[in-house]
This record gives C-alpha cells, structure tokens and sequence, in this order.
C-alpha cells in the first residue's frame, strides 16, 4: 500500500539509514564499455550504397551524431501503485570525438509526441559517465555514459509502440560544418516491448513491509548496472529490499548492529509462482549488521538465495537469505506457489537485513536483465487491495497469504 503521511513521517527517519546501508546490495556498479564506432556522414543510402536510417523517413538525410546512443534493453511498461504506467530504462551514450561534449537535455518521443524532456540540473540528476561521478553531464573524449529514463504516463495515454530521442550537446571546441557549439542528435530509435509484467504472489506475508528501495528512481538499484561477461546488464531494474516497519513505523528495536534487533528477521519467503529451483546457495554465514562485506565474488553477491524458473522466459530471484538449507531445496526440485522456501537473513553483499527480490530474463542474478512485475494483490492502507500493479519505493505494503 502507499504509505500514509503520517505513516511516511515515522518511517522515513529509519529509512534513511536503512536504504543507505542497503546500497551494499546493488551489484558491482556501472563499469566501462569500448567506444561506438564513429558514424559517417552522408546521404541517403549509406557511404557504401546500402540502406541508412534515413531511407525510413520520406525525403530523409543521414546525420553526423558524434554522440551515439543505443537503449541498453527495449522497456516495457508496467502500471504502478501511483495509478500511473512506468517505462523505466537506460540510454548509454558515447562520444566518439577526441573532445570533451556535454549533454545538455534528453527528450523522449513515443509514436512522434513528446512524453519526457530532462535538461540541466534535471538531467543531471539522471546521468554518470562510465568511471566517473553520478551528476556529471560531460563526456570525456572516446568516453560513454549512462541516462536512466522513467517514462510516467497516465492511464489514459496511449502506450506508445516505438520510442525516439533527441539529444542536446554542446562543444567546448566545435568544429563546423559536422562540429557545431551545439547539436540535436536523433539517436536510439527504439520499439517498446509489450511483453507482459511477470504476474505473481507476493514473497512475504503479513503488513508493514517496506519497499526500501526500488523502481523508479535512481537508487542503488536501479543505478546498478554492470558489466559481467562482456556486456552491461540492468538486473536490479524493478528489484525490491523489503524490510518491515511495526506500528510506531521502527524496523530495530535494538542497536542497529544486533541481528536480533531486527524482529523481522527469520521471516518465510514464499515462492511467488510454480516452477523449479534453478539456482541455490545456502551455506554462507550471516553477515553482521552494519558492516560492508569485502572480497565477494560475483557468485556470493546475493548471498544464500534461490533462482526459480517461473515459465514465460521469467526468472524470480531471493537473495540475503539466513544460512542453511532447513528445507532441503534442491537444484530442479518443483516448487509451489505460496511454498516457503528460505528465510529472510543477512547474507552476501548486504549490511542491514531484508529479502532482496527481483524478476530476471536470464538464470544469472547480475547478468541477465531485470523485468517488471506485479504482485496479485497489495494491501492499502484506508483501502481495499490493488492488483496487478508494481510496488514504488517507499511504498508500505499488505500481503494476504497466495491465492
């Protein structure tokens, strides 16, 4: 449910701390990509006399754009708690010039209308550049980037089939005619995938759970983008850290570095859907709170967990599980939905407890990319139950056992 404004009040204090120790369990962070080659310039038809992006578009011209741009995975959009459909993904960007360029707006265009323009300060806030700061908009020479775009349309909107995006960048030294001092590029033409959210039941039971930190504002998962295997992934898209707040909206009651402090550890986690176990782990120790683990392999990131083959091409991943297998999971074992299948821990990357839960499209937890889903029901607070809609951050939520 969405948390009521004196609810927020409560929570948010606790919060603060709490997401911020969660960041830990983001995967290892954006790294660096090999720049694009450089475009050409020329007409329609290509310099070699095959078909350009312009042929598409009638009386068209190819354009010199020295910064590209591609969509790192095509989005798909999900309906939310704010009543609102969401569109979250990233646009990876390179300068292919040996000269510093800035980006200095980013509009997105569904079918031809325009559906988000971020520039300045606003875009900032959306940007790193590959090995540099989070809030920079400039690109070093032969440098790439990444912007992370949120998509928020009303019910009403039609959802766009095909998204466009027009890029504003700035030269420090142009060189005219293909160099101006500034430059709207046409990149990253791209076509919305209506694949469905991932339908499923909630992993947890009971009320007062958390979402301490998911979709969709650029928190540590959603900027957790990483590359694994030779390419960048975004499994953390739609990834939740569920913690749970009591009445009085506290989610310790001891010091913060006492497991014990935390009642809601040892919690059941649920399977959300029928279909096999195809990832295990359950022999790491327990991490104490408060402390960030260092020398993790990639494989010991998400700490004891479990991956589930949940048909349709999803993946559901329950990660900082507590130690042990007291249940006896095996790899290929069939599991039910609404089965208990671990209990929520402080294992892996992670320094305070929480089940970490995210849907993928591949068995990988880090590469693979993450997709949307929405749990069959939500308990709101002065409401009845919303089904069918993607938990926000900071949203506080209800379970009713599976159906």
């Amino acid at each position: 449910m969405r948390m009521g404004e004196g609810g927020r009040a409560a929570v948010v204090g606790a919060l603060l701390a709490v997401v911020t120790v969660l960041a830990a369990c983001g995967g290892p962070g954006a790294g660096s990509a090999p720049p694009s080659p450089s475009p050409v310039a020329g007409t329609v038809g290509g310099p070699f006399g095959g078909p350009s992006a312009a042929d598409a578009v009638p009386g068209g011209v190819s354009v010199f754009t020295p910064v590209a741009a591609s969509v790192l995975a095509a989005p798909i959009p999900v309906p939310a708690t704010d009543g609102r459909v969401h569109l979250a993904y990233e646009l990876q960007v390179t300068n292919i010039l040996t000269l510093p360029a800035t980006v200095n707006a980013v509009e997105v265009l569904g079918d031809g209308r325009s559906l988000l323009r971020l520039e300045g300060d606003a875009l900032s806030a959306w940007a790193k550049p590959l090995g540099g700061d989070p809030g920079n908009r400039q690109l070093q020479g032969g440098q790439g980037g990444l912007i992370w775009l949120d998509v928020s349309l009303a019910p009403t909107d039609p959802v766009p089939a095909r998204l466009e995006h027009r890029i504003d960048v700035a030269f420090a030294q142009p060189s005219p005619p293909l160099v101006p001092a500034t430059l709207t590029e046409p990149v990253a033409a791209a076509t919305v995938d209506r694949t469905p959210p991932a339908r499923i039941s909630p992993p947890l039971i009971g009320s007062g759970w958390v979402d301490g930190d998911s979709c969709c504002v650029l928190g540590a998962h959603r900027g957790a983008v990483s590359p694994i295997d030779g390419q960048l992934w975004a499994p953390e898209r739609f990834a939740i850290d569920y913690v749970r707040a009591d009445a009085s909206g506290r989610m310790m009651t001891g010091p913060p570095t006492d497991i014990a402090s935390y009642p809601y550890v040892g919690s059941d986690v649920l399977a959300v859907a029928d279909g096999p176990v195809v990832g295990l782990v359950s022999d790491l120790p327990q991490q104490p709170p408060g402390v960030n683990p260092n020398g993790l392999t990639l494989q010991r990131y998400g700490g004891n967990h479990v991956v589930q083959d949940t048909g349709g091409g999803h993946y559901a991943f329950y990660a900082h599980l507590a130690t042990g297998n007291p249940l006896n999971l095996a790899m290929g074992q069939q599991l039910r939905r609404g089965q208990v299948i671990g209990k929520l821990g402080n294992s892996g990357n992670t320094s305070a407890p929480h089940l970490h839960f995210h849907v993928m499209d591949r068995t990988d937890p880090l590469a693979a990319n993450g997709l949307p889903f929405v749990p069959f029901a939500i308990g709101r607070e002065g409401a009845g139950p919303r089904t069918n809609v993607s938990p926000l951050i900071l949203d506080v939520m209800g379970y009713p056992p599976a159906p």
